[in-house]
Order: C-alpha cells, then structure tokens, then sequence
C-alpha cells in the first residue's frame, strides 16, 4: 500500500467521557477503549465503554480493544460495548474474521500484530489477505507467562514495520512507545496510515493536555515541513 503524508491519530487507553472529549478537540481520528486484558493500562468497565462510545461522533474511530479469541465473545461484547471498531489485541482461536463480519456487518476490523522479529512479517501479510480493515503494529509479546498485548511504551524494529507496509494491502497503524519526541521519525521511517498511542500522553494515569498538543502539533509541523520538501 502507498505511504500516507496524512496519518491518523489514535489516542488510546481512553478512560472517560471528559478525556474522550479532549481528545475529539484536537482533533483525533480514532479512540481507543480497553476492555479486559491480561495485563497493560487502560482497562475500564464494559458499561463505561458503552457510555463513552455514545459520545464519540460517527466520524471518528471508537475502537474496542478486546482480548477474546473467541468470535462468538468479541461479537457480543461490540453489541454490549457498541463501537464501530474491533480491535483484536490477541490471535482468534475459534472462528475467523469471514465470521466476524458476517456478524458485524459495518464494523471494521483491525488485528494487531505483536512485531517481535521476522516472523511478524510472515505473519501479517498472511492476515492481511483475511478480510481485514487495518493491521495495527504493536510492541507487545504473546508468548509471555503473562501476555503483554499492549500499552508497553516502547518501541520495536520500526524496520520491520515498513516492510510489512510495503508488503500488505491494508492500512497500517504504528503503535508501541511514540511520543512527540520521535513522532517524526516514525511517520519518516515506516510512512504509516495512522499513529496510536497511549502511555505518553499521561500524567499520573490523566491525558494531560499539555502532552497531547505537544505531540499533535508535532505531527502538523513534520507534515508542513514535508510538505515544503516536495514542493
């Protein structure tokens, strides 16, 4: 897929209506919500996600972080939780994303891969053939006691992530340990469709303003100074 000058934004780890409402205000294309994980920040109530993804406007992406493996569950969590987008956190055990969409028609998809060396690569051109709407590339490991799925706030092979965006046909997003600091490196490096972050832009578990325009006014500065350069 061709690189994008426009990525979007995702703010995850949404915790309340008041910081889903800071987020829209700058301006962001998706928000993430956490729904039960085997570790990692973020984690709030199902009822609260429904709540919160009653306010989040239909342009914007409210995104349903789940750890289920099971088809069956992650359908009945969406219609509890009511978001327009599923966010596969963990690889499906039973059934797959033809069965996914066949029960959620009009809610995309998005899988996330865990890059932890060259067999990520395999594995998400191999998932990227499946139906899905987005691969979202992340920094966490599955093959831990304790499955880290997420919410690490570090990096990983951005090398790798620009291969596997060369190689698939659907969008990517670039997740793991971003913050303005290195924003702009990333959106060089890989050229992803959007960026998804979490642990950087909090003070003390709160989104903290200051934090997030740093990092969303990063963003516009390195596409107005790329801009200029292929003028």
């Amino acid at each position: 897929m061709e690189p994008t000058l426009r990525p979007r934004v995702k703010i995850c780890c949404i915790s309340s209506i008041e910081e889903a409402r800071l987020a829209i205000r700058y301006g962001v294309d998706a928000l993430g919500l956490v729904a039960h994980m085997p570790s990692g920040p973020g984690v709030i109530s199902e009822s609260t996600i429904a709540e919160i993804a009653t306010i989040i406007p239909p342009s914007i992406g409210s995104f349903l972080l789940t750890s289920e493996q099971n088809v069956s569950a992650i359908v009945a969590q969406q219609k509890r939780c009511r978001v327009n987008t599923i966010q596969i956190v963990d690889r499906l055990e039973r059934g797959g994303f033809e069965d996914l969409r066949m029960a959620l028609p009009g809610v995309s998809l998005v899988q996330v891969i865990h890059v932890t060396g060259e067999e990520s690569l395999e594995e998400a051109c191999r998932i990227a053939e499946l139906g899905i709407d987005a691969l979202l590339l992340d920094s966490g490991d599955q093959r831990l006691p304790v499955k880290l799925l997420g919410g690490t706030g570090r990096t990983h092979d951005w090398s790798i992530s620009r291969r596997i965006r060369e190689k698939v046909n659907v969008p990517i997003f670039l997740a793991g340990g971003l913050g303005h600091e290195n924003v702009a490196n990333a959106i060089s490096e890989v050229q992803p469709f959007g960026l998804d972050l979490c642990s950087s832009l909090r003070t003390d578990g709160r989104l903290d303003e200051s934090k997030l325009s740093k990092f969303v006014n990063e963003v516009r500065r390195h596409m107005m100074a790329d801009a200029k350069t292929t003028i």
